[in-house]
Order: structure tokens, then C-alpha cells, then sequence
């Protein structure tokens, strides 16, 4: 996993132009353990704590074992490696790292914490006198613990949670009761944009079936009944339709809204695509939905100042990985 790092080779010069004067304190997320991520941590405690006070943001502390056991590197890999989780970590938060087995200053504050050596992966969110602003998140690996703990501490001190943070939330909240519906209308381009408004919705394509332009619509069953959606679906005219082998994507007409603009040339997760889709489709301002980073790139593409490729419709992750290599290039 190291050498994938290495692969993106300066990617972390720009993630420098994020970072306050005290960057050569953090780590580097291209020279750094898989057990630590893609996120730029600081090292030292009072450092952390200082810079809390100052700008007034939470301490988010990984006690983490490095190098470390498989379920320390899969948690490196997979929660420490979302990149909108990164980019909430970095930009609400100050990141701190102290390993778990090792001395000196990590023990010190491993000792303060009352934390256990050589163990898995514990998050800790603080604010600057080191009071707990959200409970300790141990035993649970996976990004939607991470992110619970993080959205209850901004909540206490009293943060604004930005609308790119909530997308993620209904995303990693959605894991488990993802369903989906088509729905049949006279054009998938307007389906696309009105089904993408409805509460709920995290994805919808666009496609033929039976002869017909539909729309497929996958959604949490837990945020919105899909009585409700069919109820939605009919007051715009829409038409529920079974499934069948004809159906095909509309793979050039996905999204039309949003590719026919810059926001094309962005990595994007899926309700992303899906928000921004309907917003452009509604002359809405869509960059409500971007996160600082993506909103860097948003501006430096439209004043060309920056390379372009289609990036929207390939895997978030990777997506991402190649616009930092096209941000250097």
C-alpha cells in the first residue's frame, strides 16, 4: 500500500496551500504508514491544542498502533481514505495522531487519555482544554462511526455542519437499506432533475427500458417511503415501472445537467452528482454541495487555470487521486 502512495507523487504540495504556517509540523500523507491514511496529521499535542484555541475548532485525536495489525491498516485504508472524510477532518477539524506504541511525548498523552498501548485504532474528539465533545469511538471501524462522532462534536460546539458533510452522512448512513425504483417518464433529462430533488434520493440514472425513457432511483428506504416516492414520482407525472432485462443505461445523457458544465471536470460522489444535477437543472447555485477543495478546483477550471478531464463518471476515490495528479501537472 505504501507504493500506491508513492504513485501520486506531489499531490502533497498542494495539499500545503490548505494548511496554516505550521504545516512542516504535519505529517505527509504520501510519506506516511496506511495505518495513518490520506489524512495530514500533527504530532504534537500542545501544537494541536494551541491551534484549537486559536481557531477555534475541535482536536480530533487518532490513538492508533503504526505500524500496526490488519485492522489498523484497514482502517487507514478505508475510513482515513475517504476523501470527503479527509476533507472534513482537515477543514473542521485539527487532526492529531499519537501512536499507541511507542514513547516519549505518545505516551505522555496516551497516559493523560488513559488510553491502552499497542491497540486498535481509538478517535478521540477534544476541544482545546481536552474535554471529550463527542463519545470515544473504539471497537467500531467503520466510516460511519467516525463520522457520528464527528457531526455530534460539531453540533456541541455549536459548528455549522456544511451541506458537503450532511451528503456524506446520508450517504454512509444509507450502507444497509439502499433500494431501488424506476420510474417512466417522456424525458430522463427532467426525470433525472425532478426525482434527484426528492428527500431521500441518492442516485438516480438515466436509461431506456421496454422502449421507454426511465429513471433509475436508488434510495434510503429508511428516509423516504416508497409510497411517498411513487406519490412524488406521479405529481410530476412520472410512472412506476417493473424492472426487466431491456433495461440499458443512457450512459451520454447521465446527468446532462451537470455535464454540460465545469462540474464535470470534478471528482464527485454519487449524491453529489445527483444534487448538483438537480440544482444546475433548477438555475440553483450548486456549489453549496462542493467541498472547500472541490470548490478550489471548481474555480481554478473555470478560469482555466487548470487542467480538464471528465472526472464525475469514474469512481470517486480514484477520481480523486487523479484530479490532485492534475492540480500538479
Amino acid at each position: 500500500m505504501k507504493n500506491n502512495h508513492l504513485m501520486f507523487a506531489g499531490i502533497f504540495i498542494l495539499c500545503l496551500s490548505f494548511l496554516p504556517s505550521t504545516a512542516q509540523e504535519r505529517t505527509n500523507p504520501l510519506q506516511q504508514d496506511q495505518e495513518l491514511g490520506k489524512v495530514s496529521w500533527y504530532r504534537d499535542y500542545n501544537v494541536a491544542t494551541s491551534i484549537s484555541e486559536k481557531e477555534n475548532k475541535p482536536v480530533l485525536i487518532l490513538f492508533q498502533e503504526v505500524p500496526g495489525c490488519a485492522t489498523c491498516r484497514n482502517y487507514g485504508d478505508n475510513v482515513l481514505s475517504n476523501p470527503l472524510l479527509v476533507e472534513a477532518i482537515e477543514d473542521l477539524f485539527i487532526p492529531l495522531v499519537i501512536h499507541n506504541n511507542k514513547g516519549g511525548k505518545d505516551r505522555e498523552i496516551l497516559n493523560q487519555f488513559n488510553e491502552p498501548s499497542w491497540n486498535n485504532p481509538v478517535v478521540r474528539i477534544v476541544d482545546a482544554t481536552g474535554t471529550n465533545l463527542a463519545p470515544r469511538v473504539a471497537g467500531n471501524y467503520s466510516s460511519k462511526g467516525l463520522y457520528t462522532a464527528m457531526h455530534t462534536a460539531l453540533i456541541k460546539s455549536y459548528a455549522e455542519i456544511p451541506e458537503y458533510m450532511n451528503l456524506l452522512g446520508k450517504e454512509l448512513s444509507a450502507v444497509r437499506s439502499v433500494k431501488e425504483k424506476y420510474y417512466s417518464m417522456y424525458c430522463f433529462w427532467t426525470g433525472e432533475k425532478q426525482l434527484g430533488a426528492a428527500e431521500g434520493v441518492l442516485n438516480t440514472e438515466a436509461g431506456f427500458m421496454k422502449g421507454r425513457e426511465v429513471v433509475k432511483v436508488t434510495y434510503d428506504d429508511r428516509k423516504v417511503d416508497v409510497k411517498e416516492l411513487d406519490s412524488y414520482a406521479k405529481r410530476n407525472n412520472f410512472t412506476p415501472i417493473a424492472q426487466d432485462n431491456s433495461y440499458r443505461p443512457a450512459s451520454n445523457d447521465e446527468d446532462y445537467y451537470l455535464r454540460h458544465t465545469p462540474y464535470k471536470y470534478l471528482p464527485l460522489s454519487n449524491l453529489q452528482k445527483t444534487k448538483i444535477n438537480t440544482a444546475l437543472g433548477n438555475r440553483k447555485d450548486a456549489t453549496v454541495f462542493l467541498s472547500p477543495r472541490q470548490q478550489k478546483w471548481l474555480k481554478e477550471i473555470q478560469s482555466n487555470k487548470a487542467k480538464r478531464e471528465i472526472l464525475f463518471n469514474q469512481s470517486f476515490a480514484s477520481a480523486w487521486e487523479r484530479k490532485m495528479v492534475l492540480s500538479q501537472g
